[in-house]
């Protein structure tokens, strides 16, 4: 059955479900899951521009019916390596298509020391107690609203990474997501780091045909046990016909550390909710955001910092550059319990405004119960200075060379803070490849 065949019949439709649990052996805590994510699914409307966390992003335009549970087909050409992996020696990956896994590896030195990472159906008949455990459970609310909802009842791929106490894990690992053209993709990433260890995740999205229609409706799933240590590299990369949902939670438990980048490059549309729970004493947080926009993109992100334990540090930043009539909205919140003395959050987000008509929106926020803290928030937004540009021009560039020197040196803040070079790299060439001339 072709893929519009499937839109036009079924949808999100309760026949589609049905179908969809038909079609796999799941266990029946799962189908119990996906049964009770999609009652609220039903039960629920897409959000509106009335209700304060959407009143900036406007999905009007977004036509739920147009799109359908993916069907698993073979992509026809050859799927692209991906941008975070190029130079990168890597350990295992997994690669999606219009999400469905056609491409899981681990070298077999991690397999020993039992390390996990596959697909969620690999790991679903190795290790199912796992996926009990902690498969939308812990982090990422199923019934938090439509997409949400939506996600939990018919995701149909993804990746799991486990890490076992006290392993550390040298190699990165990737995971590539591709959408082909009128694609959609449900995917999952659920990643449990055990006591003790330390592992690198590369996570990065993609699509055949940039200018093709599709959707992405995801979640992605942090969980650090005590004393662990992850860096996590997360680059949203869809063409800019794709319409980006998405819940992202972490769960840094006592003395762990968490280092999340997050590249936004693509997408007609993105609303993201990315939020850390800090819930051990002594955990650490880091969130660096680089976000570039072009053309009639809307990239919306709303981002909190939740200390839920005493002696805890936050810090996140994030920068953006807009050009053409794109528009971003960040939204950001540190908030701090009653619990959670001795608290240190910091939160920044800074604008780069390309061109006249581009737009971006800061709302920073801070909600303390606790009295013995230390927070801050801040924002700025400002034009790019024609002086520079005049600078660079009389030092031999080009006003387009000029103005891309610009937009990196903007950017390198959050570059210094990525920890591997390739990855510093692979951001920066794929903005300064956006970056336009403009008088």
């Amino acid at each position: 059955m072709s893929a519009s065949t499937v839109t036009e019949v079924e949808g999100f439709s309760p026949a589609a479900f049905d179908r969809l649990i038909e079609s796999r052996n799941e266990p029946a805590w799962l189908q119990e899951l996906r049964q009770s994510a999609f009652d609220t699914f039903q039960s629920m409307s897409l959000p509106s521009r009335k209700e304060e966390e959407w009143m900036r992003t406007d999905i009007r335009m977004f036509h739920l019916d147009k799109f359908a549970v993916p069907e698993q087909v073979k992509p026809e050409v050859e799927l692209p390596l991906g941008v975070l992996r190029q130079g990168v020696d890597v350990g295992g990956s997994i690669v999606s298509y219009n999400g469905h896994t056609v491409e899981s590896n681990l070298s077999e030195e991690l397999r020993q020391q039992g390390v996990i990472f596959g697909s969620i159906a690999e790991v679903l008949e190795q290790r199912p107690e796992l996926l009990e455990k902690y498969l939308l459970t812990k982090a990422v609310d199923p019934h938090f609203d439509k997409f949400s909802s939506l996600h939990a009842a018919f995701f149909t791929g993804g990746q799991v990474l486990y890490v076992p106490k006290n392993t550390v894990v040298k190699q990165p690992l990737h995971a590539l997501s591709v959408l082909g053209p009128g694609g959609v993709d449900l995917g999952h990433t659920l990643v449990i780091v055990e006591e003790g260890a330390e592992v690198t995740m590369l996570n990065e999205t993609a699509s055949l045909d940039n200018k093709a229609p599709g959707m992405h409706c995801g979640a992605i799933e942090l969980i650090q046990h005590p004393n662990s240590h992850l860096r996590y590299i997360n680059l949203q990369n869809w063409g800019q016909g794709v319409w980006h949902f998405a819940h992202q939670k972490a769960i840094v438990e006592r003395d762990s550390t968490l280092y999340w980048t997050i590249g936004a490059l693509g997408s007609r549309l993105s609303k993201v909710n990315q939020h850390v729970a800090l819930v051990g004493e002594g955990a650490y947080c880091e969130v660096n955001g680089v976000m570039f926009t072009e053309g009639k993109q809307h990239l919306s992100y709303h981002t909190l910092q939740h200390h839920e334990a005493p002696s805890c540090r936050s810090n996140f930043l994030y920068k953006t550059a807009l050009q053409d009539h794109s528009r971003t909205v960040w939204r950001g919140m540190i908030k701090v319990d009653n619990a959670a003395q001795k608290t240190d959050g910091y939160q920044r987000n800074d604008n780069l405004i390309l061109t006249e008509h581009a737009r971006a929106d800061s709302i920073p926020g801070l909600e303390i119960e606790a009295d013995d803290v230390r927070c801050t928030h801040g924002a700025t937004t400002g034009k790019i200075d024609e002086e520079q540009i005049f600078y660079a021009q009389t030092r031999g560039f080009t006003r387009k060379e000029a103005m891309r020197a610009i937009v990196i040196g903007f950017f390198q803040q959050v570059f210094d803070r990525i920890p591997l070079e390739s990855v510093r790299d692979a951001l920066g060439n794929a903005i300064a490849s956006r970056v336009r001339e403009y008088e």
